[in-house]
């Protein structure tokens, strides 16, 4: 084969490839950042009303399984406050608690995670606790 036959087939084809390669590629999708667990609605668990009027408080740390939806799937004891109502009084509080759930590429995740609820006493007692001291008193 002849040098300038050679030329006419392999210069048309190399034109075309070189062509190809600047065509515009197709964008890619734009990566989606991952975002972390937010909390939502976290309102304080309730204090039982006889432990506050006799001055009892303590922490609960309690180990969380946040699901897809955002809800609260698991509410475990991690560290006990050592008083079961209270222990009691977080769990069912924080069961109720909302999230917007982690997510990883788009997709909502499945997060666990820690949270410390603390019972303080009141610093003035509720007058409720004068009614339960006179139901006390009398035994009922």
């Amino acid at each position: 084969m002849s040098i300038d036959r050679h030329l006419r087939i392999v210069l048309p084809l190399a034109a075309v490839v070189a062509l190809a390669a600047c065509q515009p590629q197709a964008p890619q999708a734009p990566a989606v950042p991952p975002t972390e667990l937010l909390a939502v609605d976290t309102p304080p668990p309730g204090y039982p009303e006889e432990l506050a009027c006799d001055n009892v408080g303590g922490q609960v740390v309690l180990q969380l399984t946040v699901g897809a939806d955002g809800k609260p799937s698991s509410v475990e004891v991690f560290r006990s406050s050592g008083i079961a109502p209270l222990d009691k009084a977080a769990q069912e509080g924080v069961r109720g608690w909302v999230f917007k759930p982690a997510t990883r590429a788009g997709v909502a995740q499945i997060t666990k995670l820690q949270v410390p609820v603390n019972f303080r006493p009141p610093q003035v007692r509720p007058q409720s606790c004068f009614v339960l001291d006179e139901q006390r008193r009398r035994g009922g």
